[in-house]
């Protein structure tokens, strides 16, 4: 069976964890932890960058920095991931949940506007598989109403959006390195991004379980204590040192995934000239990072079809998010503002493939030819 996801290996790992397994100090922010911290800043020229847990933990951190209090809204799409969503409802948010696009199954911007209320809080555009939102309109929405804009770019790290790069378009960013991700730390782990300083010396206190031990340990204070909310959002030196192996060839494993994207885009041209299907759509300011490679059936019955018949061909294909506002929780803590036109529709349509870093071509082919084979 052609797996759906191997988690990203590059070789440089082990070196690295068993350096950090040997040193004097494996708890968070050590050695490669800071290194990690600094190549991100670098990357995405942003004033701080912090490593957490996982993404998760980063959208949750954002949710406290921007002050969430039971009642205030926060508009998001539906088709995204629980994490998205549960971040703000803890700290007692409405959820806004507003239609999609059709073509990027981003949050539509043009709809964003409209589901503003008073008590509106924050946007937070999730960038669908390392495909930019039209962050200019967002942020420009945001900016009229006193908003803040928190990217989920859960799956963007090496993707940019009019040159610039995901996670370095709004206030804050949370990144994901969970195995099914680009780049892991092990398995498990993610980042916050700060664009805006203002939230920098809280943002190290919150992470810090609401201490102020990070100054203590830049020795401007000369012991720490309990100041603020926070929580341990510290990953190990252990995981900083996996994800320290794999920035060191971010250039290589994203060259590699776009190939096998570009593949796979090329192979099933000639079925979506003729109907067949639909492929993924890149507006011309984005360039994605080959994080997913998806084609939408004609319906639910077609899909269900198509991932019956890879499965019989020995390839492990998914579908992807269950709308959240169709969800228990989603009727509970949250609300969709206008028409559903999209996002259950195409999240019914839309079918992943198998995508990894080191995929080897014979491997691509045989997933092609199975697709193949299901539309002849």
């Amino acid at each position: 069976m052609i797996s759906f996801n191997l988690p990203p290996h590059t070789g440089n790992e082990e070196a690295h964890v068993l350096a950090a397994m040997k040193s004097s100090k494996i708890s968070g922010d050590a050695r490669y932890g800071l290194m990690c911290q600094e190549w991100f800043q670098n990357k995405l020229a942003c004033p701080k960058a912090l490593l957490t847990p996982s993404c998760t933990q980063s959208l949750e951190m954002a949710a406290i920095l921007i002050d969430i209090q039971p009642g205030d809204e926060v508009i998001m799409p539906s088709y995204t991931f629980v994490s998205t969503a549960n971040a703000f409802a803890l700290r007692g948010a409405k959820i806004v949940f507003v239609d999609i696009r059709p073509d990027t199954l981003n949050l539509d911007e043009n709809l964003i506007e409209a589901a503003i209320t008073p008590l509106t809080k924050a946007i937070v555009p999730v960038h669908y598989a390392g495909v930019a939102c039209d962050m200019a309109a967002i942020n420009a929405i945001a900016a009229r109403h006193g908003l803040f804009v928190i990217e989920d770019a859960a799956q963007g790290m090496m993707a940019t959006y009019q040159g610039k790069p995901l996670g370095a378009l709004g206030h804050m960013a949370a990144y994901s390195f969970h195995e099914t991700k680009n780049f892991t730390s092990g398995g498990e782990g993610g980042l916050l991004v700060l664009n805006d300083e203002r939230f920098i010396h809280r943002g190290e206190i919150i992470r810090e379980k609401g201490t102020n031990r990070s100054q203590f340990f830049r020795g401007m204070v000369d012991k720490y204590t309990w100041v603020d909310l926070g929580s341990s959002y510290l990953p190990s030196e252990i995981q900083a040192a996996y994800l320290w192996g794999q920035l060191e060839m971010a250039d290589v494993i994203t060259s590699d995934r776009l190939a096998t994207w570009n593949a796979y885009q090329a192979a099933f041209a000639d079925l979506q000239a003729e109907g067949k299907l639909v492929l993924p759509t890149i507006p011309a300011d984005c360039q994605h990072n080959g994080h997913m490679f998806y084609l939408k059936c004609r319906d639910l019955a077609e899909r269900t079809a198509l991932l019956a018949h890879l499965k019989q061909n020995e390839v492990m294909a998914v579908f992807h998010y269950v709308p959240l506002h169709s969800a228990p929780a989603g009727h509970k803590y949250g609300r969709f503002h206008g028409e559903d036109r999209y996002t259950t529709a195409e999240s019914e349509r839309l079918i992943r493939l198998p995508l990894w870093y080191g995929m080897e071509k014979d491997t691509r082919n045989r997933v092609i030819d199975a697709v193949r084979a299901f539309y002849k």
